[in-house]
C-alpha cells in the first residue's frame, strides 16, 4: 500500500506567524503555490495559510485598489491574524486510502504532513494527480 511519504512534497515553503501577508502574497505569486504551512521557530507546525485565506483579506476589485495600496495593507497584517490554526494534518506513514476521504469530505486542497509535531511535508491535490498520471502511464493509459 502506498503511504503519504511516497507522494508528499518535501520541499515546502514555510513562514512564521509574525511575518506579513505581503510576504505570503509575494511567495505565492513567485513560486506558484496555494498553501503555506506556518511553523514556529523550532519548525513545529502551528497552522496553514491558503490562497483562499489570502483572497478573503484582499481589497475587493470593486474598490479599484492598485498594487501599492494592497501591498501596504498586506504589510500591516501579520499571518497570525489570518492563518488557520485548527488544521487536520497527517503522518508520513499514513495509508493514502485513509487520506483521500479526508481531502474529499472536507474539500481540502492540501494536508500538512507532520511527524512528532514537526512539519515534514505537504500532500496536495497535485501530488495525487501526479500519482494518477504515473499509474495511468504504467498501465498504458497515457503516453
Amino acid at each position: 500500500m502506498l503511504k503519504v511519504k511516497d507522494i508528499m512534497t518535501t520541499e515546502v515553503f514555510v513562514l512564521t506567524e509574525s511575518q506579513s501577508l505581503a510576504l505570503v502574497r509575494f511567495l505565492m505569486k513567485l513560486k506558484h503555490i496555494r498553501h503555506i504551512p506556518i511553523v514556529d521557530d523550532d519548525d513545529k507546525f502551528i497552522g496553514l495559510l491558503t490562497h483562499r485565506d489570502l483572497l478573503a483579506h484582499t481589497i475587493s476589485l470593486l474598490a479599484d485598489p492598485d498594487e501599492r495600496e494592497q501591498n501596504e495593507l498586506d504589510r500591516q497584517i501579520a499571518i497570525k491574524e489570518v492563518m488557520q490554526r485548527n488544521v487536520i494534518s497527517v503522518e508520513p506513514e499514513m495509508d493514502l486510502c485513509e487520506v483521500i476521504p479526508i481531502l474529499l469530505e472536507n474539500k481540502y486542497g492540501c494536508l500538512p504532513v507532520v511527524k512528532d509535531t514537526k512539519l515534514v511535508g505537504i500532500v496536495t491535490e497535485a501530488d495525487f494527480l501526479k500519482l494518477t498520471h504515473r499509474l495511468l502511464k504504467k498501465e498504458g493509459g497515457c503516453a
